[in-house]
Protein backbone atom coordinates (compact mmCIF):
# COMPACT_ATOMS: atom_id res chain seq x y z
CA UNK A 1 0.00 0.00 0.00
CA UNK A 2 1.95 3.41 -1.00
CA UNK A 3 1.17 6.12 1.05
CA UNK A 4 0.75 8.58 -2.10
CA UNK A 5 -2.62 6.42 -2.61
CA UNK A 6 -5.52 8.56 -2.19
CA UNK A 7 -7.70 5.81 -3.13
CA UNK A 8 -7.09 2.28 -3.10
CA UNK A 9 -9.66 -0.45 -4.26
CA UNK A 10 -8.42 -4.88 -3.80
CA UNK A 11 -10.85 -6.88 -4.79
CA UNK A 12 -14.15 -5.47 -5.31
CA UNK A 13 -16.63 -6.99 -6.67
CA UNK A 14 -20.46 -5.83 -7.12
CA UNK A 15 -23.71 -8.51 -7.50
CA UNK A 16 -26.37 -7.14 -8.32
CA UNK A 17 -30.20 -9.25 -8.05
CA UNK A 18 -32.09 -9.00 -11.05
CA UNK A 19 -35.03 -10.79 -11.63
CA UNK A 20 -34.39 -13.34 -9.16
CA UNK A 21 -30.81 -13.74 -10.79
CA UNK A 22 -27.28 -12.66 -9.49
CA UNK A 23 -26.28 -10.29 -11.94
CA UNK A 24 -22.11 -9.55 -11.63
CA UNK A 25 -21.88 -5.73 -12.38
CA UNK A 26 -18.00 -5.62 -11.45
CA UNK A 27 -15.45 -8.68 -10.68
CA UNK A 28 -12.05 -8.73 -8.55
CA UNK A 29 -10.99 -4.72 -9.49
CA UNK A 30 -7.92 -3.90 -8.16
CA UNK A 31 -6.88 -0.47 -8.58
CA UNK A 32 -4.69 2.32 -6.76
CA UNK A 33 -5.13 5.63 -7.47
CA UNK A 34 -2.26 8.77 -6.33
CA UNK A 35 -3.29 12.17 -4.90
CA UNK A 36 -3.16 14.35 -7.37
CA UNK A 37 -3.91 11.79 -10.69
CA UNK A 38 -6.14 12.17 -13.54
CA UNK A 39 -7.16 8.68 -13.93
CA UNK A 40 -9.57 7.92 -17.34
CA UNK A 41 -11.58 4.52 -17.43
CA UNK A 42 -12.89 3.66 -20.49
CA UNK A 43 -14.81 -0.09 -21.83
CA UNK A 44 -17.37 -1.25 -23.29
CA UNK A 45 -21.20 0.03 -21.91
CA UNK A 46 -22.82 -2.11 -19.53
CA UNK A 47 -19.07 -3.10 -18.33
CA UNK A 48 -19.83 -1.93 -14.98
CA UNK A 49 -18.16 1.80 -15.25
CA UNK A 50 -20.78 3.77 -13.27
CA UNK A 51 -21.36 1.60 -10.44
CA UNK A 52 -17.38 1.66 -9.61
CA UNK A 53 -17.90 5.16 -9.88
CA UNK A 54 -20.70 5.32 -7.79
CA UNK A 55 -19.44 3.20 -4.89
CA UNK A 56 -16.71 5.55 -4.78
CA UNK A 57 -19.17 7.78 -4.10
CA UNK A 58 -20.79 6.20 -1.52
CA UNK A 59 -23.96 5.79 -3.64
CA UNK A 60 -23.22 2.28 -4.01
CA UNK A 61 -22.30 -0.70 -1.31
CA UNK A 62 -19.49 -3.18 -2.82
CA UNK A 63 -20.74 -6.95 -2.60
CA UNK A 64 -17.61 -7.65 -1.38
CA UNK A 65 -13.89 -6.17 -1.46
CA UNK A 66 -12.06 -3.24 0.07
CA UNK A 67 -12.49 0.78 -0.87
CA UNK A 68 -9.94 2.90 0.98
CA UNK A 69 -10.54 6.51 -0.11
CA UNK A 70 -7.69 8.73 2.17
CA UNK A 71 -8.46 12.62 3.52
CA UNK A 72 -6.30 14.63 4.10
CA UNK A 73 -8.30 17.35 5.32
CA UNK A 74 -11.47 16.24 7.25
CA UNK A 75 -12.95 19.60 7.11
CA UNK A 76 -13.54 19.16 3.17
CA UNK A 77 -15.87 17.09 1.49
CA UNK A 78 -14.18 13.63 0.51
CA UNK A 79 -15.70 13.30 -3.15
CA UNK A 80 -17.86 15.43 -5.69
CA UNK A 81 -19.26 13.67 -8.56
CA UNK A 82 -20.35 15.21 -11.92
CA UNK A 83 -23.43 13.26 -13.87
CA UNK A 84 -23.76 12.47 -16.91
CA UNK A 85 -27.11 14.20 -17.54
CA UNK A 86 -27.98 17.84 -16.32
CA UNK A 87 -28.52 18.19 -12.47
CA UNK A 88 -28.67 21.81 -12.18
CA UNK A 89 -31.81 23.33 -10.14
CA UNK A 90 -34.41 25.43 -12.63
CA UNK A 91 -35.45 27.53 -10.39
CA UNK A 92 -31.88 28.85 -9.04
CA UNK A 93 -29.61 31.40 -11.01
CA UNK A 94 -26.00 30.14 -12.78
CA UNK A 95 -24.66 31.51 -9.39
CA UNK A 96 -27.08 30.16 -6.96
CA UNK A 97 -26.29 26.72 -8.64
CA UNK A 98 -22.58 26.70 -8.56
CA UNK A 99 -22.16 28.13 -4.97
CA UNK A 100 -25.06 25.69 -3.86
CA UNK A 101 -22.75 23.33 -1.70
CA UNK A 102 -21.31 26.21 -0.10
CA UNK A 103 -25.03 27.68 1.40
CA UNK A 104 -25.26 24.32 2.41
CA UNK A 105 -22.33 24.62 4.36
CA UNK A 106 -23.46 27.77 6.08
CA UNK A 107 -20.58 30.05 4.25
CA UNK A 108 -21.63 33.85 4.40
CA UNK A 109 -23.65 35.15 1.48
CA UNK A 110 -20.44 37.54 0.28
CA UNK A 111 -18.01 34.53 0.33
CA UNK A 112 -20.22 32.13 -1.14
CA UNK A 113 -20.64 34.93 -4.26
CA UNK A 114 -16.33 35.89 -3.91
CA UNK A 115 -15.93 31.69 -4.55
CA UNK A 116 -18.45 30.86 -7.21
CA UNK A 117 -17.71 34.07 -9.31
CA UNK A 118 -13.98 32.67 -9.49
CA UNK A 119 -14.93 29.66 -11.03
CA UNK A 120 -17.80 31.72 -13.20
CA UNK A 121 -14.71 33.18 -14.73
CA UNK A 122 -12.87 30.47 -15.46
CA UNK A 123 -16.03 28.33 -17.05
CA UNK A 124 -16.56 31.32 -19.15
CA UNK A 125 -20.10 32.11 -17.29
CA UNK A 126 -19.37 35.08 -15.91
CA UNK A 127 -21.48 37.03 -18.07
CA UNK A 128 -24.46 34.97 -16.76
CA UNK A 129 -24.57 34.27 -13.22
CA UNK A 130 -27.81 35.81 -13.37
CA UNK A 131 -29.13 34.26 -15.96
CA UNK A 132 -31.64 30.56 -15.13
CA UNK A 133 -31.06 27.27 -16.65
CA UNK A 134 -33.69 27.28 -18.92
CA UNK A 135 -32.15 30.60 -20.72
CA UNK A 136 -28.86 28.49 -21.20
CA UNK A 137 -27.47 26.34 -23.82
CA UNK A 138 -27.03 22.09 -22.66
CA UNK A 139 -23.04 22.86 -22.79
CA UNK A 140 -23.35 25.21 -20.25
CA UNK A 141 -25.38 23.49 -17.83
CA UNK A 142 -22.95 20.87 -17.75
CA UNK A 143 -20.02 23.95 -17.29
CA UNK A 144 -22.75 24.94 -14.33
CA UNK A 145 -22.11 21.58 -13.15
CA UNK A 146 -18.31 21.49 -13.30
CA UNK A 147 -17.69 24.73 -11.77
CA UNK A 148 -20.26 23.35 -8.66
CA UNK A 149 -18.12 20.40 -8.43
CA UNK A 150 -14.88 22.51 -7.76
CA UNK A 151 -16.31 25.06 -5.94
CA UNK A 152 -17.28 22.35 -3.26
CA UNK A 153 -13.86 21.84 -3.12
CA UNK A 154 -13.57 17.87 -2.73
CA UNK A 155 -10.44 16.46 -2.15
CA UNK A 156 -11.47 13.38 -4.99
CA UNK A 157 -13.36 14.32 -7.95
CA UNK A 158 -15.43 11.90 -9.99
CA UNK A 159 -16.96 12.56 -13.28
CA UNK A 160 -19.36 10.33 -15.19
CA UNK A 161 -19.33 10.97 -19.12
CA UNK A 162 -19.64 14.83 -18.10
CA UNK A 163 -19.43 15.84 -21.88
CA UNK A 164 -20.82 12.67 -23.45
CA UNK A 165 -24.11 14.48 -24.44
CA UNK A 166 -22.29 17.56 -26.11
CA UNK A 167 -21.76 18.39 -29.58
CA UNK A 168 -18.04 18.16 -30.94
CA UNK A 169 -17.43 21.83 -30.26
CA UNK A 170 -18.39 22.19 -26.84
CA UNK A 171 -16.98 18.93 -26.06
CA UNK A 172 -12.87 20.23 -26.72
CA UNK A 173 -13.91 23.91 -25.33
CA UNK A 174 -15.26 22.17 -22.20
CA UNK A 175 -12.07 19.88 -22.32
CA UNK A 176 -9.47 22.56 -22.62
CA UNK A 177 -11.63 24.24 -19.41
CA UNK A 178 -11.58 21.36 -17.30
CA UNK A 179 -8.25 21.20 -18.26
CA UNK A 180 -7.09 24.57 -17.12
CA UNK A 181 -9.20 24.26 -13.74
CA UNK A 182 -7.73 20.83 -12.80
CA UNK A 183 -3.93 21.76 -13.40
CA UNK A 184 -4.45 24.74 -10.94
CA UNK A 185 -6.29 22.58 -8.29
CA UNK A 186 -4.30 19.03 -8.34
CA UNK A 187 -7.47 17.01 -7.55
CA UNK A 188 -7.49 13.24 -7.68
CA UNK A 189 -9.91 13.36 -10.28
CA UNK A 190 -11.72 10.09 -12.25
CA UNK A 191 -13.25 10.21 -15.07
CA UNK A 192 -15.26 8.01 -17.22
CA UNK A 193 -15.64 8.36 -21.26
CA UNK A 194 -16.06 6.63 -24.44
CA UNK A 195 -13.97 8.75 -25.67
CA UNK A 196 -10.24 7.78 -26.46
CA UNK A 197 -9.64 10.79 -27.64
CA UNK A 198 -10.74 12.46 -24.41
CA UNK A 199 -9.07 9.76 -22.26
CA UNK A 200 -5.62 10.78 -23.88
CA UNK A 201 -6.20 14.81 -23.32
CA UNK A 202 -6.91 14.69 -20.03
CA UNK A 203 -5.22 11.63 -18.24
CA UNK A 204 -2.09 10.48 -16.64
CA UNK A 205 -3.04 6.80 -16.79
CA UNK A 206 -6.37 5.29 -18.88
CA UNK A 207 -8.00 2.45 -17.22
CA UNK A 208 -9.39 -0.51 -19.65
CA UNK A 209 -12.03 -2.27 -18.68
CA UNK A 210 -13.63 -5.74 -19.97
CA UNK A 211 -16.80 -6.42 -21.15
CA UNK A 212 -19.49 -7.58 -18.14
CA UNK A 213 -18.51 -8.52 -15.81
CA UNK A 214 -16.50 -5.72 -15.39
CA UNK A 215 -12.62 -6.35 -14.31
CA UNK A 216 -9.75 -4.56 -14.90
CA UNK A 217 -7.92 -5.12 -18.80
CA UNK A 218 -5.02 -2.86 -18.53
CA UNK A 219 -4.16 0.37 -17.23
CA UNK A 220 -1.99 2.36 -19.46
CA UNK A 221 0.36 5.46 -18.80
CA UNK A 222 -0.34 8.43 -20.92
CA UNK A 223 3.27 9.70 -21.51
CA UNK A 224 2.21 13.04 -22.29
CA UNK A 225 3.74 16.41 -20.80
CA UNK A 226 1.31 18.62 -19.34
CA UNK A 227 0.21 22.01 -19.45
CA UNK A 228 -1.56 20.06 -22.80
CA UNK A 229 -2.97 21.61 -25.95
CA UNK A 230 -5.81 19.78 -27.00
CA UNK A 231 -5.08 21.22 -31.46
CA UNK A 232 -1.37 20.24 -31.02
CA UNK A 233 -1.59 17.54 -28.87
CA UNK A 234 -4.16 15.42 -31.46
CA UNK A 235 -1.10 15.82 -34.29
CA UNK A 236 1.75 14.30 -32.43
CA UNK A 237 3.02 10.98 -32.99
CA UNK A 238 2.76 9.93 -29.68
CA UNK A 239 -1.22 10.78 -29.23
CA UNK A 240 -1.83 8.74 -32.31
CA UNK A 241 0.10 5.33 -31.10
CA UNK A 242 -1.31 5.81 -27.32
CA UNK A 243 -4.68 5.74 -29.23
CA UNK A 244 -3.45 2.28 -31.35
CA UNK A 245 -2.75 0.88 -28.21
CA UNK A 246 -6.06 1.82 -26.24
CA UNK A 247 -8.31 0.75 -29.06
CA UNK A 248 -6.26 -2.61 -29.46
CA UNK A 249 -7.52 -3.27 -25.92
CA UNK A 250 -10.51 -2.18 -26.11
CA UNK A 251 -11.78 -3.28 -29.52
CA UNK A 252 -11.92 -7.11 -28.06
CA UNK A 253 -14.19 -5.83 -25.46
CA UNK A 254 -16.56 -3.73 -27.25
CA UNK A 255 -17.02 -6.74 -30.15
CA UNK A 256 -17.49 -9.43 -26.93
CA UNK A 257 -20.11 -6.75 -25.41
CA UNK A 258 -21.76 -6.16 -28.84
CA UNK A 259 -21.95 -10.40 -29.16
CA UNK A 260 -23.69 -10.65 -25.87
CA UNK A 261 -26.44 -8.08 -26.48
CA UNK A 262 -27.26 -9.81 -29.96
CA UNK A 263 -26.99 -13.50 -27.90
CA UNK A 264 -29.93 -12.11 -24.92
Amino acid sequence: MNPTDTIIVDRLTKVFNARQKKVVALEDIDLSVKEGEFLCIVGPSGCGKTTLLRILAGLEKQTWGKVIMRSKNPEKPLTSMVFQGESVFPWMTVQENVAYSLRIRGLASKERREIASHYLTLMGLDGFADAFPHQLSGGMKQRINVARAFVSDPEILLMDEPFGALDEQNRLILQQELLKIWEGSGKTSLFITHSIDEALILADRIMVMTAHPGKVKAIVPVDIPRPRDILSLRSSPNFAALFKEIWQLLQEEVLKAKSTELKT
